[in-house]
Order: C-alpha cells, then structure tokens, then sequence
C-alpha cells in the first residue's frame, strides 16, 4: 500500500495527544482530550488493514503473521522492562502476578491485582488486545470473498457491542470486546473502501470535516467533562474522513519530520509512560512546578520513543522481515522440490 501522508500525520498527532495526557494527568493537570489519540488510532487500523489486504491477495495465516509479528515483540520488550521494574522495587504501586503477566502478554484482558481494574501490565496496552481482537477478527473475514467481507466484518462487530449492551458483562474478555469503541475499527474499514472505491466526500467537505473535527476537539479541551468515548470516537471518524477526502485530491503535501513522528508512533506510544515516570518522580523531589513537570514529561515521553524507534524498533522490524524472508523462501523451496519430482 502507498504511504497516505494523511494517515501518517494523524499517527503522529494521536501519539503526541496520548503523550500530553499521560503527562498531564501525572503532573496534576489535566488534557483528557488527548486519551481520544487512541480512537484515531483505532480507526486509522481499520483504514490500513482494509486498504492493505483489498489491494493484495493476503491469506489468513500470512495476516496473523505478519499482524503478530509487527505488533507483539516491541510489546513484549517493554512489558517485560515493566516486570523486571517492578520486581526490582521501581514501581512500588505495581502487584505482579504470573498469571496477569501472562495475560499481558498473551494479548488477554485481565484484572490487575494492583487495582482491579482491566488493566495489562503496560496500562496502554489495553488497546493492543483491543488491536490484536480486531486482527483475529478481520483475518478470518478474510476466508471469505471480497465483497462479502465488509458485511460480515459489520454483522460481527455489531453483535458484539448488541451482545455487550444486552448482556452487560463483567468479565474481563467480554467487558473488553462488547465494547462500542470497537465500531472504530470497524469504520476505518469501511472508510478504506470508501477510499479505494474513489467515493470519498471530496477536498472541500473534507477539509469542512478536518475544521468540525479540530474545533470539536479544542472544545472539549476547555470543558473535559463533557467528553465521552462515544463523543471522541465520532471526531474520531470524522478528523480521519476528512484528512483520507483530502489526500484523495492531492491536497496534503510531504512533511517529512511530521511523518517521521507518524512512523515512530508507535514506539512513542508504547514507551512513553516509562520517562513520564521518571520526570513525575523527579518533580516531586526538586520540586518542579505542573507545568515544567507537564512540558518535560511530554518531552522526555516523545525523545524516550524516538531513540526506541531508532535503537529497538527498527531492528526488530528489520529481523522479523528477515525471519519472513526466509520462511517465503524455504515454502518456495518445498514447492521447486516437490513440483521437479
């Protein structure tokens, strides 16, 4: 799939939004708008993985493999970094269990002993077994024709959130996927149709969409208790719509350093909390003001993800895409082997 710079600047922006409001929230501030950098993330997902898979034959298992793959080792390395911490006494809120830690890293919803709640290890990754639900999900989808895969996508994620509203559960995994939150997903899909199709609302009403969007955000920046994830999630879809309608007509040019952001975003996201810490333990020995507190927080968070992205994400990419090559090039052995009998 070609790189939508759209879709780039919009990682960056939500990973720096997530950034803020951890940092905020550590310091004595608040930015709980910012927690809504995890819907455009979400919807974003269902974008690149329809877009991604209709222009492509993909199978099923090469999905999983490849979702796998790209997502659990980055996550895997700071949820262990998380383990040892805590057992060494750095975070003495945290209670481990081998069992939550299992959980966390097997992508399993699970309460924590720490508090109770439905929490991983790594309190952000909540939203990668939310990500890695809607991979299994749309992976099995992907069985089925191409035009019928949409429908079915639909159908599931509805039932589920039906199921969810019906049933209202407490346990961890049912709480976790009835979720209305996981029709974001399901949106991005079939915004990524919308795209491929060429049936976007076009530059004008996209750019009407991107100004509704930001003005609504800014909005709730002032008066936080009036939003919801229902509400964050609509600007969500909306900011995304417009900025895809946008790049549709050519209309977003190449910012290299805001896209370098959007590549890094996930390292940012991941690693963030950790130097956040940091910063939240130091202004409370120095002391430092809320502000200084909140401004290094959120710098310390995004150069911690930077040098990650450099140093540990990059080459984890580049050897799992090795470890790919060699498994494509070991079935095209068998496959010359077996063909010359």
């Amino acid at each position: 799939m070609t790189k939508v710079f759209g879709i780039q600047y919009l990682r960056a922006v939500a990973a720096l939004a997530v950034v803020i409001f951890h940092a905020a929230e550590r310091s004595g501030l608040h930015f709980i708008v910012g927690a809504a950098g995890v819907d455009v993330f979400f919807v974003i997902s269902g974008f690149v993985m329809w877009t991604a898979t209709s222009t492509r034959p993909v199978s099923t298992a090469a999905f999983y493999r490849d979702r796998l793959l790209r997502i659990a080792p980055l996550y895997w390395v700071v949820t262990s970094i998380m383990a040892i911490g805590a057992l060494a006494g750095l975070f003495p809120r945290i209670r481990l269990t081998a069992e939550h830690v299992a959980a966390s890293l097997a992508f399993v919803p699970h309460r924590s002993p720490s508090n109770g709640e439905i929490w991983p290890l790594l309190t952000q990754g909540w939203t990668l077994n939310l990500e890695m639900f809607f991979y299994l999900i749309f992976g099995a989808v992907l069985f089925l024709p191409r035009e019928r895969r949409l429908a079915a996508l639909s159908a599931i994620f509805v039932g589920f959130v039906l199921a969810g509203w019906y049933l209202r559960p407490e346990g961890p995994l049912l709480a976790t996927f009835t979720r209305p939150i996981i029709l974001e997903f399901l949106f991005g899909a079939v915004l990524g149709k919308l795209w491929l199709d060429g049936r976007l609302v076009g530059r004008t009403m996209g750019m009407a969409a991107v100004a509704t969007a930001c003005a609504g955000f800014a909005t709730l920046a002032f008066f936080p208790k009036a939003g919801n994830e229902l509400l964050f999630g609509l600007l969500a879809i909306v900011l995304v719509t417009g900025a895809v309608s946008v790049e549709q007509c050519g209309q977003i040019r190449q910012l290299p350093w805001l896209g370098y952001l959007g590549d890094a975003s996930y390292s940012i996201y991941l690693w963030h909390t950790l130097a956040i810490s940091v910063v939240a333990k130091a202004a409370g020995i120095l002391p430092l003001g809320q502000l200084p507190a909140l401004v290094l927080g959120v710098a310390g968070g995004t150069m911690l993800g930077i040098f990650s992205y450099e140093l540990v994400e990059k080459p984890l990419v580049a050897l799992m895409k090795s470890w790919r090559q060699l498994g494509a090039d070991s079935e095209r052995s068998k496959e010359a082997e077996a063909a010359s009998r």
